[in-house]
């Protein structure tokens, strides 16, 4: 019991000596706290609204950027094909020539059937990517669709409406990618 006694005597001993350094501890701190000015005050303030500010431009500023790279992106998927179609495109032009010909000679229009269809099928894969053609049979002539290569007077005819088209103009899904060459009526 004796032991039980002097240990807790050490262990009350040696709570009081921690609450004292505690207490002094306290005391030092607040006698060493330096003078803080009402000046230092708002000088801090000010930078830490300044930083904040910054960090809220920056945050805008890269969501801006993530935004305009992800339109970007889609752009590019929507357009992909175009410098492909933009190629093959005289291909087509070539093949409309070709079957145009007539031809007597039965071997030949056995050719000229092997023609059609491969035509036909580029014209399909030519659609599924988004190609189309743009329309100028009874159309009137739009800058932004039209290429006016000539203007007649031809009687029958509405003033800037399309006579003849001399080349065929494609647009790919919105964009124009060839304008349609035309004859337009003054």
């Amino acid at each position: 019991m004796q032991e039980k006694d002097i240990n807790q005597n050490e262990q009350e001993e040696v709570i009081e000596d921690a609450e004292q350094e505690l207490v002094s501890d306290e005391e030092t701190a607040t006698a060493t706290q330096p003078d803080v000015s009402e000046d230092d005050i708002q000088a801090l303030q000010a930078e830490k609204d300044d930083l904040q500010n910054r960090l809220l431009r920056v945050q805008a500023e890269y969501d801006n950027f993530r935004k305009r790279t992800k339109k970007e992106k889609e752009a590019d998927l929507k357009y992909k094909s175009q410098s492909v179609v933009t190629e093959l495109l005289p291909v087509l032009d070539n093949f409309e020539r070709a079957l145009q010909v007539e031809i007597d000679d039965k071997a030949a229009k056995g050719v000229v059937e092997g023609l059609k269809m491969v035509y036909r099928q580029l014209k399909t894969v030519l659609e599924n990517e988004g190609v189309s053609e743009i329309e100028t049979d009874g159309q009137y002539f739009n800058p932004n669709l039209h290429q006016a290569v000539m203007q007649v007077e031809e009687e029958g005819f509405e003033s800037n409406e399309i006579v003849e088209t001399m080349q065929k103009g494609y647009q790919l899904k919105d964009r124009v990618i060839r304008p349609a060459m035309v004859k337009v009526n003054q």
